[in-house]
C-alpha cells in the first residue's frame, strides 16, 4: 500500500511500538491533546513537546496541514501506522488521528532518545 501524501518518511516498526509504549506512560503522569484540532492548536500555541499522526487517516486532507506547521514552530513529528492503536495507546476508546504530547511526565527518557531516532530518519 502506498504511504500517503502527507507522510515524509518511514518510520521502522520498532520505533512505533516504542511511541505506543511511551504514548501508554504518559497516561499517568505526562499530557496530551487528542485529535487533529487539539493537536493543532497546541503545535499553534507552542506547548506541544512531539505530535505523533497516524499513517492510516482518510481523507489524508484532514491531516496534510500538520507535518509543515511542525516543521514551521519546530516540533518534532513522527508517524504511527494506526490511528485504532494510537486511540488505544493514550486510553481513549475511539480512533485518533493525531496525538500531540504536552507534558512527557515519566515518558520523559523515552521521548528524548524517540526524538533523538527522529532527526536520524529525516536525514
Amino acid at each position: 500500500m502506498a504511504k500517503a501524501a502527507f507522510v515524509k518518511f518511514e518510520v521502522p516498526k520498532e520505533l512505533a511500538g516504542r511511541i505506543y509504549e511511551a504514548l501508554q506512560a504518559t497516561k499517568g503522569t505526562g499530557k496530551t491533546r487528542k485529535g487533529v484540532n487539539e493537536t493543532t492548536k497546541a503545535v499553534e500555541r507552542g506547548i506541544s513537546k512531539i505530535v505523533i499522526m497516524a499513517e492510516d487517516v482518510d481523507p489524508a486532507e484532514i491531516i496534510m496541514h500538520l507535518p509543515s506547521l511542525c516543521e514551521e514552530k519546530q516540533v518534532p513529528y513522527v508517524y504511527v501506522p494506526s490511528k485504532q492503536d494510537l486511540g488505544k495507546s493514550v486510553g481513549i476508546e475511539v480512533q485518533t488521528s493525531a496525538i500531540a504530547v504536552v507534558e512527557e511526565g515519566e515518558a520523559k527518557r523515552l521521548f528524548d532518545d524517540i526524538r533523538e531516532k527522529i532527526k536520524g530518519l529525516k536525514k
